[in-house]
C-alpha cells in the first residue's frame, strides 16, 4: 500500500503495522480502556488544566484513585503536570488523545 497525503487515514496509509508498533498500540489502547481513565481525561480536556481535587469533585470519585489514574496517564506522556504553588494541575499534552475520544463517543452514539 502507498502512502498517499489525500489518504483520511494518513498514519494508516503506509505498510501493515510491525509487530512492535501494534504491541505499543495495544498497550495505549489497554490504559486509555479504563473508564475513570477516560472521565479523568474528558475533565481535563473540559477544564484544559485542572487540578486532582477538581477532578475527583466533578467525577464524584476519591483524589487518591484520581491521583493513581493520572500517574498511569503520565507514565504513558498522555498529560503533563505542573506545579502552580501548592497545586499541581494537569493538561492534556498528545493531542491526538481528545479526538480519539470524540471518535469513541461518535461510535457509541452511531449504535443507539
Amino acid at each position: 500500500m502507498a502512502a498517499s497525503s489525500k489518504h483520511p487515514f494518513p498514519h494508516l496509509s503506509g505498510d501493515l503495522l510491525t509487530e512492535p508498533s501494534a504491541a505499543d498500540l495495544a498497550q495505549l489502547f489497554k490504559v486509555l480502556a479504563n473508564d475513570n481513565r477516560l472521565r479523568i481525561l474528558h475533565a481535563i480536556h473540559l477544564a484544559g488544566e485542572v487540578s486532582p481535587s477538581d477532578i475527583a469533585e466533578e467525577a464524584g470519585v476519591s483524589q487518591q484513585l484520581v491521583s493513581n489514574q493520572l500517574q498511569r496517564l503520565v507514565d504513558q506522556r498522555i498529560v503533563h503536570a505542573r506545579r502552580d504553588g501548592q497545586r499541581v494541575l494537569y493538561k492534556i499534552i498528545d493531542p491526538c488523545v481528545p479526538g480519539l475520544m470524540d471518535l469513541g463517543v461518535c461510535l457509541l452514539a452511531q449504535r443507539s
